[in-house]
């Protein structure tokens, strides 16, 4: 075998045979410096982990935040929303126009295209499916009794209470074209019910972001179920408002609307509440 330069270090002269053979260099080890400046860290200067903190581990709590088909729910509504914009957003425009104006007069804005309709029930349905979601995270954040009941099936929930609030907005809707074509005329009661469809299709805009951040930060549900009821009160009162300044005519017209805010806008939030606890427990069982 052909004898190979080797340094007399590395290189061992077996006595009773003439093979060569190369002895290990770093029997202990590589050295922190190599040859081209490169440099080993010693293994005691890395870094090292920290020990995970100790305590309970937490239990998985179930939310719309966590639920597909209720995520799906949401998206769905939004994307309506938003297919719909393109060729109807001038009546997103004229939002103002209809929750305020009481002029009587045919114009422009009196007349619905087909693309408004549209839109303006992409705006209703999204309003409907918002309001279901917060009654769902209200009722988990003011029932504790009820919160196992709701985690334990999060989407039927939150579907029953998407259905009860668009039931309860065609029943409203119903009941203001009889009292406007009641107390009024065909004018007053368009106008009237332009103002009803307007303040429910913007108020779904406004509570949007108030019912994100209470999915994202539960912890502040209750100033932001603060804000939510505000909005709705607000939404409302422009609503009624507007009522005040189509029908008023003279004194006892006042008498009309204390019963009118008695009947309309007060029992049913209580009949409601009463609707919202049997639907939690009809589905409990």
């Amino acid at each position: 075998m052909p004898a190979l330069s080797q340094t007399a270090d590395s290189v061992i002269q077996r006595p009773d045979t003439v093979e060569q053979y190369y002895a290990p260099q770093y029997l202990d080890g590589f050295p922190d410096t190599q040859a081209g400046d490169s440099t080993l860290e010693s293994i005691n200067s890395l870094p090292v982990m920290e020990l995970p903190a100790k305590g309970e581990a937490q239990q998985f709590v179930r939310s719309p935040l966590r639920d597909t088909p209720s995520m799906a729910l949401l998206i769905a509504g939004l994307l309506t929303v938003a297919l719909s914009y393109h060729t109807g957003y001038k009546y997103i425009e004229n939002f103002f126009h209809y929750m305020f104006s009481t002029r009587r007069r045919e114009n422009l804005f009196e007349d619905h295209t087909v693309n408004e309709t549209k839109i303006l029930a992409a705006l209703i349905a999204n309003t409907c499916i918002v309001e279901g979601l917060l009654v769902y995270l209200a009722v988990q954040f003011l029932k504790p009794s009820l919160a196992a009941s709701l985690q334990s099936s999060v989407f039927p929930h939150v579907l029953a209470f998407t259905g009860m609030a668009f039931v309860f907005y065609i029943v409203q809707r119903l009941v203001y074209m009889v009292l406007g074509y009641t107390f009024g005329d065909s004018v007053s009661s368009r106008l009237w019910l332009d103002g009803f469809k307007a303040t429910q299709a913007f108020l779904g805009l406004l509570l949007l972001p108030v019912l994100v951040l209470l999915m994202v930060y539960p912890a502040h549900g209750k100033l932001l179920l603060i804000v939510a009821a505000l909005l709705y009160l607000v939404a409302r009162l422009i609503f009624v408002c507007k009522g005040i300044r189509i029908f008023y005519g003279n004194l006892s017209s006042i008498i009309y609307f204390i019963l009118y805010l008695c009947a309309v806008e007060i029992v049913p939030l209580v009949i409601l509440t009463g609707v919202t606890i049997w639907i939690c427990g009809t589905l409990q069982s």
